[in-house]
């Protein structure tokens, strides 16, 4: 059993009726991993481990890849946009090798434990060697990513994407040789293959395997048929969806419908579906996404550095739709920022304040972004039964100073956090993570590798 005792914790109201309180000096016991008691009004005991500050859930991130890292800081020189940025992103995809990976993937996921994430949703498609063959060992790749997230602490799910076009009736280029498989078919028998060598090889509560279509310019209609048909039940399905015009446009004059109206013709709009970036929706879309129960994974941070758009989240909310947010091409790394970055969106696309509420952005970077991965499911307070995965904040800093616990979405950052428990365990102690050191460090030796 692991005690934590905490200055200030943000915990569920009794029965769950009410908001999430702001309450001193709480004590948390923990037992494999998950909360077992929760008693306010306490002071610390002998053994038990002190979070000064406010105790939050920790952050999960729905869409993250980990590659990306690399091209923060570097990709900033004259104008362009998001398909100049690509070709930046294909340089990079083409240096990696599961050795480098692994040695990335883990300083990456260290940034994120000391941010404040205890999960992630890796979004993976760097699957084979440049000529697209595959690896001697076929997970090779996958199973780095793996690695990379044990030894950093952090829940994985990773999503193995389906990548066969490089755009509507276009084959894949030779910069996407190494994400595609031989067909549609291959993908599921490999999918299936790596699903069984990560339940063999790590802790289901740690490390899971989910799906992703790359997009619809990647998955061609015919193979989002076969997907629909035959994807095993019970896992997760991610995709990008409508994050250009460009995307938009081309499917409507191949298919005579948006993506969104083209995974409805096929059955791929359920409420296990996490569809990325949902920025360039028409009304009809967002009712669909919405009626259907899925989650949309908000990218505010990238959406902005990418010039990307707004897209229209409140609405989707109110549709039906639940919101997640994730950290994707990591041009910052901060749950914080993520949440109030996606407000500010919404207050400059419609000239109101309060688009969402302090504990709504909470639940988009807690349970919103649990819902859509295959990890335990995480809250936007603390209950009895959880996991114990926990993030404790400075109120006192330069930034939060005079914050109220609740509205701290929208003063504080990655910066203020000063402890970060996964699982029961201390993993992160004022930005340096237990096991592994400065991620600063970490990254620093592993970015030297790439150009």
């Amino acid at each position: 059993m692991s005690t934590f005792w905490c200055e200030t914790a943000i915990i569920a109201s009794p029965g769950g009726s009410g908001s999430p309180e702001a309450v001193r000096g709480v004590r948390v016991e923990a037992h494999d991993g998950r909360i077992t008691a929760i008693s306010p009004d306490t002071r610390p005991e002998a053994g038990d481990t002190r979070l000064e500050g406010i105790v939050f859930p920790a952050a999960a991130n729905a869409h993250s890849h980990a590659f990306h890292r690399i091209l923060r800081g570097r990709t900033h020189e004259g104008r362009g946009d998001f398909w100049v940025w690509r070709e930046q992103m294909y340089t990079s995809a083409s240096e990696l090798t599961p050795e480098k990976y692994e040695k990335l993937a883990t300083a990456v996921f260290a940034e994120m434990v000391v941010s404040g994430f205890s999960s992630v949703a890796e979004f993976h498609y760097v699957h084979h060697q440049l000529d697209g063959a595959p690896y001697s060992e076929p997970h090779a790749m996958e199973l780095a990513l793996a690695r990379a997230a044990m030894s950093a602490g952090i829940r994985l799910t990773l999503l193995d994407t389906l990548y066969l076009a490089g755009g509507i009736g276009s084959p894949l280029s030779p910069e996407q040789a190494r994400f595609g498989d031989a067909d549609v078919h291959a993908w599921l028998h490999r999918l299936a293959s790596l699903r069984a060598a990560v339940d063999a090889s790590f802790p289901a509560d740690r490390v899971s395997v989910g799906a992703a279509l790359h997009s619809v310019r990647a998955v061609p209609e015919e193979d989002l048929k076969v997907v629909a048909a035959q994807l095993p039940g019970g896992i997760p399905l991610h995709i990008h969806l409508s994050e250009q015009p460009a995307e938009n446009q081309a499917c409507l004059e191949a298919y005579g419908t948006t993506p969104t109206g083209l995974l409805a013709r096929h059955g791929l709009l359920t409420n296990r579906l996490s569809a990325v970036h949902s920025t360039h929706l028409t009304p009809d879309d967002v009712t669909l996404l919405g009626h259907a129960g899925t989650t949309v994974v908000m990218c505010p941070s990238t959406e902005a550095d990418l010039a990307d758009g707004i897209g229209p989240a409140r609405e989707l909310s109110d549709a039906g739709a639940t919101i997640a947010l994730g950290t994707d091409q990591h041009a910052v790394i901060d749950p914080w920022v993520e949440m109030r970055t996606l407000e500010h969106g919404e207050r400059l696309g419609s000239g109101q304040r309060g688009r969402f509420t302090p504990q709504e952005l909470l639940q988009a970077a807690t349970s919103g972004a649990t819902r859509s991965m295959a990890t335990p499911v995480a809250q936007a307070a603390l209950e009895v039964g959880n996991v114990c995965d926990l993030m404790a904040v400075d109120p006192a800093s330069t930034r939060t100073a005079g914050s109220r616990p609740l509205q701290l979405a929208f003063s504080a950052t990655a910066s203020d956090v000063t402890a970060v428990v996964i699982g029961g365990e201390l993993l992160a102690s004022h930005g340096v993570h237990t096991r592994l050191g400065k991620p600063g460090t970490l990254l620093t030796d592993a970015l030297t590798a790439f150009s």
